[in-house]
């Protein structure tokens, strides 16, 4: 397990005012039940640690978001013997928290945002990204190599 946990400082547009630090959380997990479960303990963790106590709102959602995205990456960018990397960006400015699952699987897409087909109701899954688009302001995928693919969703904490 790597962690590495880096705060920068982001730009502010007004040199007059001081700069509002971006924080940000990155680490690699196996892609199984047990990665996705301590996906969702550290990124709880690291919301409380930012300010954002365990018993709030905003830790509860964003700690589902990150469930609903590391069981997918579980389950559907998994590659065996390849982790999945959760990093969280939180924008202090404007209380946003930027979630992304990086799994290895480039291929296997989810749907478009706005384009999820509803699930049976006799489904026992297959609902995540439905809860990921309805609870998120917004979210999608993005491929930055040949080799992985990242699922993102940002959240409004306050």
């Amino acid at each position: 397990m790597n962690a590495d946990i880096a705060p920068t400082t982001a730009p502010h547009p007004d040199p007059a005012q001081p700069t509002t630090p971006t924080r940000h959380f990155t680490i690699r997990l196996s892609a199984t039940p047990r990665g996705a479960r301590l996906a969702r303990r550290l990124a709880a963790e690291q919301l409380h640690t930012w300010g954002w106590p365990y018993d709030t709102e905003a830790n509860h959602i964003a700690t589902l978001l990150v469930s609903e995205l590391a069981t997918n990456a579980t389950l559907h960018g998994r590659v065996r013997g390849r982790d999945f990397r959760l990093r969280l960006t939180l924008h202090p400015e404007d209380a946003t928290l930027r979630i992304e699952l990086t799994d290895a699987r480039p291929a296997h897409r989810p749907p478009t945002p706005g384009t999820l087909p509803p699930p049976s109701p006799d489904d026992d899954s297959g609902r995540g990204l439905l809860l990921v688009e309805t609870l998120s302001t917004h979210w999608g995928t993005t491929c930055g190599d040949p080799y992985t693919k990242t699922v993102w969703c940002e959240v409004a904490l306050e």
